[in-house]
Formats: C-alpha cells, structure tokens, sequence
C-alpha cells in the first residue's frame, strides 16, 4: 500500500523540526508539488512555515526582484551568486531558524541546491568556491533532505510561462547543464537527496513524491 493510499500515515510526523527543500529545473513542476505537500502535512497537524527563493523576507524580496529582472542581463555571475546568497542568509536568521527552533516543519522552494545548480553547474564557479560562501551564510542550516524534481528540457519548455525571467531566459545548453548539476549533487549525496521523475502528469508525481518520502532516511523510525 503506497503513502498516499494510508490514510493514516505516521511518516509525516517524524519531519516536526526538519528542514525540507524542493528543487530542480525550471519547468520542473516543483511548485505544485510543493503546495500539495504543504497541505498534506497540514491536514497531519504538522505546522509548516514556508519559504521561497530567492525572497521570503522583505529584504530578500527586493534581492529577488535585482536578479530575476531581465534588464540586468550584464550582471557577473559572481555577483549574481553572492547576491543569492545574501537573501539566503537573510531568510535563516529571519524565518528558517525560528521556525525549526519551534519544531516546525520547514519547506523551501529552492535553497543552495540551487547554486550549485546553476551558477556552479551552468554557470562556471567552481563548487568549492560555492560551498566556501554557502559556510559562512548557512552556517549551521543546512537541508535535512533536498527533493529533486527531474524533468527533460523539451517537458520543462512547455511548462514555462512565456514571460521568462532573467535565468529562464538562458538558453537549452545552460539548462541541460543545470539538470546536469542537480543529478550530479544526488549521486554525490544519496542520503540527503530524493530524485523523483516529474515528467509525468501532476498527480502521478505526487503519488511518487510521497512515496519516496516515506521510503526517505526522515522516515526510517516508522519502519523499524
């Protein structure tokens, strides 16, 4: 019997407290499923606080709007890193620390995952460098479990809404490189990744996002 089907599973209530990231490519469909998982663990009486990047402070909203205006396509990707980072660090003392000291569940639609993916991968800075920045501005906030939703580039246009932003605009070859780069952070850490196929309809990867939840390390106590 699959997650979904239990309509009483305990799974959920072992990710009080944790620090959850949902990620991948642009088209991914990560969005949809982040909402539906959000309201999953909410009808389980799990206490969610939600965050999104780049953004989720007031602080961080504006650093949003700097990066993803296509008018700003001279912008280095150096600077373009740090600048992500800047709202990330924000968003921890703002809203992720409090929120896992209160035992909460955290969700974040994209986290460092994401730079890694995309200015490290695609873009060219070396991951050492990436992760050198990511100590000082996470410090002791790191992702309990990255979600990784893959998708193909043809699958992934077609979900794109047609007024791109500044990184959606780059072209197939970047974006090959940052699928590229989320499969390769998996395959590095498959302990704190889950890939899950998202070229299927919504619902059917949702039926495999909760099942490999449940399957996840976060889990494994229900199953002992």
């Amino acid at each position: 019997m699959t997650a979904v089907r239990d309509s009483q599973p305990r799974w959920p209530q072992l990710f009080r407290g944790r620090f959850i990231v949902f990620d991948g490519p642009d088209g991914s469909g990560k969005s949809t499923q982040f909402r539906r998982f959000m309201k999953f663990m909410q009808e389980h009486g799990v206490e969610v606080c939600e965050v999104r990047e780049p953004g989720g402070t007031s602080i961080g909203e504006h650093i949003r709007q700097v990066l993803l205006d296509p008018a700003n396509d001279d912008m280095d990707m150096r600077c373009e890193m740090l600048l992500y980072m800047a709202s990330r660090a924000q968003l921890i003392a703002q809203r992720i620390n409090p929120a896992l000291q209160k035992g909460q569940l955290v969700l974040a639609d994209r986290f460092i995952s994401s730079t890694l993916a995309y200015q490290g991968a695609a873009g060219g800075l070396p991951i050492a460098d990436i992760l050198r920045v990511g100590q000082v501005a996470l410090q002791q906030t790191w992702p309990d479990l990255v979600v990784v939703f893959d998708v193909d580039g043809e699958t992934a246009a077609k979900r794109l809404n047609p007024l791109l932003d500044r990184i959606e605009q780059r072209g197939n070859d970047y974006h090959k490189m940052v699928r590229q780069g989320y499969l390769d952070q998996a395959a590095s850490d498959p302990a704190r990744y889950l890939v899950i196929d998202a070229t299927a309809d919504a619902d059917t990867v949702y039926v495999r996002l909760l099942d490999g939840l449940a399957k996840s390390r976060l889990a494994a106590d229900v199953r002992r």
